[in-house]
This record gives structure tokens, C-alpha cells and sequence, in this order.
């Protein structure tokens, strides 16, 4: 075929097929534009680390505002598209509003940010400093931006949370939505495979590992078997929980309590209750009570945790 031919029937699917065109639609949001705002968000979160000359203390002043003024105007641009996408009657004006609150929210999402670049720091023996964490560690891309996007999806901007988040996503490998609710001081080691769910909450003081699922367990569907969107499916996590690698639990109405520790490879759709211990043993789930000298454990290996002596 030649390509005035493979035009025609590309034309002709898209007249005959549908579905998936959006010929004579509003203009959506450009998946470029989205990129640059979410690199624009992290220079302004971390200046003086992405930078490709040295940034001083003097230059800052003039460097922010220009960066600002830039990302205010993309993101203006954007927000409006989406409106528009969700029939939003006054479109322009109501992107301006959002726009201003959301910038405004970036003092204070540094502040949250240092304690999750700290806790990456203190949870991993092989860091070697903060600008190493900051400079090549794939969680701090994916959970400050998630973090940002957060801000975004609780306004009910449709669209451009999910891109910005699926931008870190394709960098890490690491699927945070942007609707789950997480605490201060947050680590993921690793970071490639973890995925949680829209509905997901997270306490302070958390550490994931590489592989976590925090998902549905099932979907509520309506009348047509169509699943019904905004219910509570994925679980919560209390404070001061690690989660071993590849460990997958399920389900809206799964807590994982305070200050537990649930293994590598575990399958948990069930709550446990605070200072647990969740591992398996041989075929079986066990979970049982963590012992007191427990928690001087900081990193233990990623085999299941029946291989310690837990009885010390």
C-alpha cells in the first residue's frame, strides 16, 4: 500500500470504527506540555539540582520567579483543557483560581518532600548522602510527584493528575496514583513494580519495597456489571510499617496497624492488628505478635521473614 493508501483507510477506520477517536472534540491537554510541568515542578521543589550550571543564593530570586511565571502559564494552559474536557462552565477563570491555589501549595509540599528525601536517607545503609537521594534515587521523583499531582486530584481537575504521575511512573517504574493519601516521611526502596491503588492511605513513616501492591481485591459493579467508580477498594497502612518485597494486599477494607511488619511474598487481603508480624511459613500465612527487640531491626534481608530468629 502506498501512503495515500494507507491514509484513506486509516480515514475510513476512523469513520467506520469510532471508540477511540476525538475528531471535533476540546482540545485535551498535550501529553509535552504535561511532561514540562512536571520537570518544572521538581526544579522548583529541589533548585539547584537539575540545574545544568551551579545556582546561587543570589541568582535564586530571579531564577524562581522566571520558572514560576513559566509554570503558572503551562499550567493555567492545561488546567483549562481539562475543564473544558469536563464541561466546566467558566473554564478560563476557574484554571486561573486553581492554578494560583495549587502554586501556592508548593511551600508547604517542600516541606513534606525533605522529610521523605530524609527517611530515604536514614532507610538505606548504602546512600551516601542527601544529594545522592535526591539526585538518583527514583522514589523521590515519583512520590514528590505524586505529591504535587495529590493537590490536583483533590480540586477534581480531571485528567492531568493521572499524566503527571504516569510521567514518574514511566521514569520508575512505580505507579503512585495520584488519589492515594500518603504520610509524612515516606520511603520506597527501589521503587520498580510498587503500585498503589486510588484509594489507598498511607501513614507517616512507612517503607515499601520493590514489588508492593496495595490493591482491589474486587470491584462493587452496577446493574450493567460496569464497576462502580469512587468507592473505597485498596487498604490502609498505619504509621511506622514496612512492607517487604512483592507483597501484595488487597481490598478496601484491609489495615495493615501501626509499627507492623509484614514479609516478602506475602498475599494479605485481611486486616492485622498494630505491632504484628506477617510472614510465610512453609504454605502457610503466620501473624503473630511482634516482639519487643523487633524493632532495633532495620534491614533485614529481602528473604521471607521466617529465616529470623524471631524469638530473640
Amino acid at each position: 500500500m502506498s501512503l495515500d493508501d494507507i491514509t484513506q483507510a486509516l480515514l475510513a477506520s476512523y469513520a467506520n470504527s469510532g471508540g477511540i477517536n476525538h475528531l471535533d472534540g476540546v482540545n485535551l491537554p498535550a501529553q509535552s506540555s504535561v511532561n514540562q510541568i512536571a520537570v518544572d515542578c521538581m526544579h522548583l521543589l529541589f533548585p539547584g539540582y537539575f540545574e545544568e550550571t551551579a545556582l546561587t543564593k543570589d541568582a535564586a530570586p530571579r531564577h524562581v520567579a522566571g520558572l514560576l511565571a513559566q509554570l503558572e502559564k503551562r499550567l493555567a494552559a492545561e488546567i483549562e483543557k481539562c475543564l473544558r474536557f469536563a464541561g466546566d462552565r467558566a473554564p478560563r477563570g476557574d484554571a486561573r483560581e486553581l492554578t494560583a491555589r495549587i502554586l501556592g501549595r508548593l511551600p508547604a509540599l517542600r516541606e513534606i518532600i525533605q522529610t521523605d528525601a530524609a527517611a530515604a536517607y536514614r532507610g538505606d545503609p548504602a546512600a551516601r548522602s542527601i544529594e545522592e537521594i535526591i539526585l538518583a534515587y527514583p522514589c523521590v521523583l515519583v512520590i514528590s510527584l505524586q505529591r504535587f499531582a495529590h493537590e490536583l486530584y483533590r480540586l477534581g481537575i480531571p485528567l492531568l493528575p493521572r499524566m503527571i504521575t504516569e510521567f514518574a511512573h514511566e521514569r520508575t517504574g512505580c505507579d503512585l496514583h495520584p488519589g492515594a493519601r500518603i504520610g509524612a516521611h515516606f520511603f520506597i526502596d527501589h521503587c520498580t513494580g510498587v503500585v498503589v491503588g486510588e484509594t489507598a492511605s498511607i501513614g507517616e513513616h512507612v517503607k515499601l519495597y520493590q514489588g508492593v501492591t496495595l490493591g482491589a481485591k474486587s470491584f462493587e459493579t452496577d446493574d450493567t456489571g460496569a464497576p462502580i467508580k469512587g468507592v473505597k477498594r485498596h487498604p490502609d497502612i498505619g504509621d511506622h510499617v514496612t512492607i517487604y518485597a512483592h507483597a501484595t494486599i488487597l481490598g478496601g477494607d484491609t489495615r495493615i496497624g501501626e509499627r507492623s511488619i509484614v514479609g516478602s511474598n506475602v498475599w494479605l487481603i485481611k486486616s492485622v492488628p498494630p505491632d504484628s508480624v506477617v510472614y510465610n511459613k512453609g504454605e502457610n500465612l503466620v501473624t503473630r505478635s511482634r516482639h519487643k527487640k523487633e524493632a532495633l531491626i532495620e534491614n533485614p534481608s529481602f528473604s521471607d521473614l521466617k529465616n529470623y530468629d524471631w524469638q530473640i
